[in-house]
């Protein structure tokens, strides 16, 4: 096959390309505006190889996406080009609009452009799969409940808002149009080459440098992680043997309160690098409290049953030996995280603002 990934130099898209390349014989064709979270250093490892083809292009501009379709003729589009980050979204939702939906109807109107031309064993084996998140189903506070397919749809941030927006819209696509879709649905990712904005990745970088480890309100809000190599698997399992139309959830299993998270890196820490800032005995003591964001969710939870069950697939990472990888994987790689540093993230958490807080 040839697969057309968007936002393959992002942290998952990058996952999903090294997978392919790594333990398959596809193509790919990488898709990637190059945002300030796409780094095309987290595809050194495979950039020279000649199944990997890359296109600078940003998914809301129509020309290019044809031109991109009529060059490398894909037989599957894996979607994951978006902006991703909720505190981000709470300080300039235009952006999340701008990608996340027209972004997501452009991309869907090449395609359709494009698979309505070919030949008919082609249309019937070509698949657009829309990866999206959890968040698009809002909160499970007070209950015990976890998220299934059906659940319904109550997004809390503009984040999630246009997540779910880009939902229904690929699934319009295949029920109007009969373009082959398939959409799935994740937890939160974790793993290598994650932007250091994201909570894993903030909490290890801030406590080598001495910095304080923020914890948005009392640390308790809930979240399964998924190692972000175990999703990558699971993606390619769905484009190739998914059904169309159905929807999957991929979850790690792994449900956990974020103070938990914060406590076990610094644990991790403590063995790992004990020669630790000037003043601080233990990295714990960096920890601090702030301002919960606006609409924070307290707790996600996926029920992964039917991707198992239907297509076999299962995490083979526990949190406890993924997170020992992460932490390991920053360990050794300053490098990497040092070139993303320099440019225009700063190492603070983001959408605190206390307007319309619920």
């Amino acid at each position: 096959m040839k697969i057309l990934v968007t936002g393959g130099a992002g942290f998952i898209g990058s996952a999903v390309i090294r997978n392919i390349i790594d333990n398959t014989q596809d193509f790919v064709v990488n898709v990637d505006s190059l945002t300030y979270a796409g780094n095309l250093e987290s595809l050194s490892l495979i950039e020279d190889s000649e199944r990997y083809a890359f296109e600078k292009v940003d998914i809301c501009n129509r020309a290019e996406l044809d031109r991109v379709f009529n060059a490398h003729k894909p037989d599957a589009v894996m979607h994951l080009a978006a902006e991703s980050h909720v505190d981000r979204s709470i300080d300039g939702p235009a952006a999340f609009i701008e990608t996340n939906i027209v972004g997501t109807y452009t991309l869907l109107e090449a395609t359709r452009s494009y698979w309505n031309i070919l030949e008919e064993d082609a249309k019937q084996a070509f698949r657009f799969h829309h990866i999206s998140t959890d968040e698009v189903y809002g909160d499970l506070e007070g209950t015990d409940d976890l998220f299934t397919e059906t659940t319904s749809y109550e997004p809390s941030s503009p984040y999630s808002a246009s997540k779910a927006s880009s939902d229904h819209l690929v699934r319009a696509w295949l029920r109007t149009y009969g373009l082959p879709t398939i959409v799935t649905n994740c937890s939160n990712n974790y793993g290598p080459y994650h932007f250091p904005e994201k909570l894993i990745p903030l909490m290890i970088l801030n406590a080598i440098s001495g910095k304080s480890l923020p914890v948005y309100g009392n640390g308790m809000q809930i979240r399964d992680w998924l190692f972000v190599e175990d999703h990558a698997r699971a993606l390619y399992k769905v484009v190739t043997e998914g059904i169309v139309g159905e929807t999957y959830n991929i979850g790690g299993h792994n449900e956990k309160a974020n103070i938990e998270v914060v406590q076990t890196i610094c644990s991790l820490l403590d063995e790992l690098v004990p020669n630790k800032p000037e003043g601080i005995e233990q990295y714990q003591d960096l920890i601090t409290y702030v301002t919960d964001r606006p609409g924070h969710d307290v707790r996600y939870a996926i029920d992964a049953s039917k991707i198992e069950r239907e297509l076999g697939w299962t995490p083979e990472e526990t949190f406890e030996s993924g997170i020992r990888k992460t932490v390991e994987w920053y360990l050794n790689n300053k490098e990497w995280w040092s070139r993303v540093l320099d440019g225009s993230y700063a190492g603070e958490r983001l959408g605190t603002s206390t307007e319309g807080n619920k």
